[in-house]
């Protein structure tokens, strides 16, 4: 019984190469082809300096690099300090479109803020993020 199972798991390694090229892999990833429907000039921005009390305008631009066009489903800001807003159309390919955070600087200090954006291409959210420094 035991030559029976020696000789059996023998034969299931003698055959594991051969069964490994039964699936080709493509070398364009579907991670890779999501990345590149859409190139963000900048996904992270640092606003520097800003006043107390005077809201600040980022704007995130981007270009759909994709062969159909893409709708920004969702935008959403991770605090209630920040309001968002952006191209509402369909961004059609080559073409270019933006997300806007407006950041309420009302307390004074250091500051990191994220908007994660979900578009018709990807349901999972691409973050972006800005930070600066509110000084009084």
């Amino acid at each position: 019984m035991k030559k029976l199972k020696i000789s059996a798991l023998l034969a299931v390694m003698a055959f594991a190469p051969f069964y490994a090229n039964v699936f080709p892999v493509e070398s364009n990833s579907v991670v890779k082809m999501i990345a590149d429907a859409i190139k963000w000039k900048s996904e992270s921005i640092d606003v520097g300096n800003i006043p107390q009390g005077k809201p600040k305008l980022i704007r995130f631009e981007f270009t759909n690099t994709s062969s159909k066009p893409i709708v920004i489903e969702n935008v959403a800001p991770s605090c209630g300090c920040t309001t968002a807003d952006y191209t509402k159309t369909p961004i059609l390919p080559g073409k270019k479109g933006f997300v806007e955070a407006s950041y309420n600087a009302a307390a004074a200090g250091a500051f990191m803020k994220t908007v994660n954006v979900t578009t018709s291409d990807s349901k999972a959210p691409k973050t972006l993020s800005f930070k600066g420094v509110v000084v009084s």
